[in-house]
């Protein structure tokens, strides 16, 4: 029994030095100057003076700053919106009976066999008829919404005995009363779980910010990385550019240390049929 332990312990360790390995290695090259970087002609997997010249250079080349601010204002709009579309919707696909219920949700899973680049199009012609380039309702809006998270909290409101919303209607409380009251705090590692995950995709978010603004006013970070290889400092400086990565990745990062219970609640309580 020691011996299968310990079989197990030493790969799971040696996963985790190859899944960390990376992030190890973004952050040793973060510290080091470009002069020492550039001078290792064998790579060294530690450094005997680091620096944090890399940062200071991340957020003065461009206004690094700026982008971070304006993805805060992007990630927390739009997963507001979207917690409230999901909830109502999974709602109604799970409580309220009405003809064409179950042809209706199953046209809403159909979507998501519709690959994201048709999606990507659609939505890029859509907010140009609109002129909403290069505004943040134009960033948001597309985003509001997910057809993968509405399933997900559809079949965590069904799990929720039926007897509570029948009592609940005995006492007189409407819908809305039970939905806030009743179905959300019961789901609420589910929920939790979904705004962390959204929170992670927009912040990660590149291909349609990109695509939809041109104007530094409303770059993301993902931009701004972008904006720092092309016009900051180059593409050779290296160490800066992982400065301004570790940067952009420290937040999630963090909110995964913090939520990372919630986030194993809520996907294990998906495997679970009351």
């Amino acid at each position: 029994m020691r011996v299968k332990k310990a079989i197990i312990y030493f790969f799971l360790t040696v996963w985790a030095v190859i899944v960390l390995f990376p992030f190890y290695w973004m952050v040793l090259s973060s510290i080091k100057s470009y002069a020492s970087y550039a001078g290792e002609r064998i790579p060294k997997f530690f450094t005997t003076s680091p620096t944090f010249e890399n940062y200071q250079s991340a957020f003065t080349a461009v206004p690094l700053a700026k982008y971070f601010a304006n993805t805060l204002i992007f990630t927390l709009a739009t997963t507001a919106l979207m917690v409230l579309v999901i909830i109502f919707a999974a709602y109604a696909f799970a409580r309220i009976d009405f003809r064409g219920r179950e042809l209706l949700f199953v046209g809403f899973l159909a979507l998501m066999m519709i690959p994201n680049e048709l999606v990507i199009i659609t939505n890029f012609v859509t907010i140009t008829d609109l002129n909403m380039r290069n505004t943040f309702l134009g960033l948001i809006l597309p985003s509001v919404t997910s057809v993968f998270y509405i399933y997900l909290l559809k079949q965590n409101f069904e799990q929720v005995p039926d007897e509570l919303y029948y009592a609940a209607k005995v006492d007189g409380t409407s819908d809305l009363k039970y939905l806030f009251v009743v179905m959300v705090p019961i789901c609420k590692p589910t929920i939790i779980t979904v705004i962390i995950l959204k929170v992670i995709e927009c912040w990660n978010s590149y291909v349609w910010p990109r695509l939809i603004t041109d104007d530094p006013n409303y770059y993301l970070v993902s931009n701004g990385i972008q904006e720092i290889r092309e016009n900051g400092f180059g593409r050779d400086n290296i160490p800066a550019m992982m400065a301004a990565v570790v940067a952009v990745s420290v937040p999630l990062i963090i909110l995964f240390l913090i939520f990372r219970k919630k986030i194993m609640a809520g996907v294990s309580r998906e495997g679970i049929k009351g």
